[in-house]
């Protein structure tokens, strides 16, 4: 029978290794591109993505983060390759904080605040897999959007894209 930190963790490296994939898709040509104005630039879009690693670790080592005190953010890149470094960066710091993570760990309460305003708490796992996981597929599926409307290839993630040599999408 697995753990309960088997089944936190288990397809975390997987999704991590498609994340990667998209963000190499990204051309820098294109890199202020979106497809509206309500919308991200595919840039900011994959900033923002690269980043979830490092909230996913900061939910396995702290017990929550008050959105008001965040210092305001850095300036955004202008090209896909730093994106792509601070991923990889976020990654290893997050592969780390989930090897040291203990069963105890995943139930121990993790709260997001504004201030003194409580906008979510619950056991680490839970957030863990809400605010990091699955938060970083939906922005990984908009992305996927933008990509096919620039025409760029489509990387494969849970299957052949209509990119790919035989895809059936």
């Amino acid at each position: 029978m697995a753990s309960v930190k088997e089944l936190v963790f288990g397809d975390i490296a997987g999704e991590l290794d498609n994340t990667r994939k998209l963000l190499e898709a990204v051309t820098d040509e294109h890199f202020d591109w979106k497809p509206h104005e309500k919308s991200w630039h595919i840039g900011g879009l994959a900033k923002h993505i690269a980043d979830l690693p490092s909230w996913c670790q900061m939910t396995l080592e702290t017990d929550g983060l008050d959105l008001a005190a965040m210092p305001p953010p850095a300036s955004p890149p202008t090209e896909i390759g730093p994106i792509v470094a601070t991923f990889d960066a976020n990654r290893a710091k997050l592969e780390a904080a989930m090897k040291a993570a203990t069963e105890d760990t995943l139930s121990e309460t993790w709260t997001l605040r504004m201030g003194d305003h409580e906008i979510m708490s619950g056991p680490k796992a839970v957030i863990l897999r809400q605010v990091g996981i699955s938060h970083m597929a939906h922005h990984r599926g908009q992305l996927t959007v933008f990509l096919r409307l620039l025409d760029i290839p489509v990387p494969q993630t849970y299957g052949p894209t209509a990119d790919d040599q035989g895809g059936f999408g």
